[in-house]
């Protein structure tokens, strides 16, 4: 059985597991668009703790051409230790309040009220810029639960209106990411198929969306690098299914 299926037929908290009926009634539906912070817990049984629980912070909300909803972020985020891909890992708001960039957040703590509002459905190649491996895009797709998420387009200071490419040498971007929130620099130049600037990122900003104005032009993924959002696009499309066609939720 499931972990899905243990939560949703389980009553109060058994063996470790959060018992979720569907959305409390009482409970807002949460609200997540690029910025908004992830948990999730790599594969481990049952919801994510304080123990278990890792965070990553989303590039984008949006819909495919089957019109699914769904979330884009790291692929590193869904990448175990020895390589395996976590597809089907669950996916939880993180409730923590967001950073600044002169005031990080700490820690990460699941929306057990809210449950889980996705499963992933897709993980590419990681970026592998430090381990020599295979150069990756580092991007995964989240199959959200519509009943369960309510996009939007502005999380922090960063409002996602369009998708476009990198661009010049020089351009100030800004990234917005669960840990130190908003912070801007410069696109610097490329490497390989990605592009690099000196917008901060620490831990659990992976994911960021990285903007020009309201364009989307980037993921963050460490290391002061990012990758087009268009190549990811154009895989998302080589690849078919959940992902394709994707089209920013405005």
């Amino acid at each position: 059985m499931s972990r899905t299926a243990r939560v949703l037929t389980m009553l109060g908290l058994a063996a470790g597991f959060v018992a979720v009926s569907g959305t409390p009634a009482h409970a807002a539906i949460p609200t997540l668009g690029g910025g908004s912070g992830i948990v999730f817990d790599q594969g481990k049984p049952g919801a994510p703790t304080p123990a278990t629980g890792l965070g990553c912070t989303l590039t984008a909300v949006g819909y495919d051409r089957s019109d699914n909803l769904v979330a884009l972020t790291n692929a590193h985020c869904f990448t175990a230790a020895d390589g395996t891909k976590l597809i089907g890992d669950e996916v939880y708001r993180d409730k923590s309040p967001a950073g600044t960039s002169v005031n990080w957040a700490t820690k990460v703590e699941a929306d057990l009220d809210a449950g889980p509002l996705g499963t992933v459905a897709y993980v590419s190649e990681q970026n592998n810029l430090l381990s020599g491996g295979p150069p990756g895009l580092d991007f995964a797709v989240i199959k959200l639960d519509p009943a369960r998420v309510a996009p939007t387009k502005t999380v922090g200071g960063v409002t996602l209106t369009s998708v476009g490419p990198p661009p010049a040498a020089g351009t100030i971007m800004c990234k917005e990411g669960h840990t130190t929130g908003l912070t801007c620099g410069m696109k610097l130049g490329t490497n390989g198929k990605w592009f690099t600037h000196t917008v901060w990122t620490w831990s659990g900003d992976s994911g960021s969306p990285v903007a020009v104005g309201q364009t989307l032009v980037g993921n963050a993924w460490g290391a002061q690098h990012s990758s087009p959002i268009l190549s990811i696009i154009d895989e998302m499309n080589a690849n078919g299914g959940v992902g394709a066609g994707f089209r920013l939720a405005t």
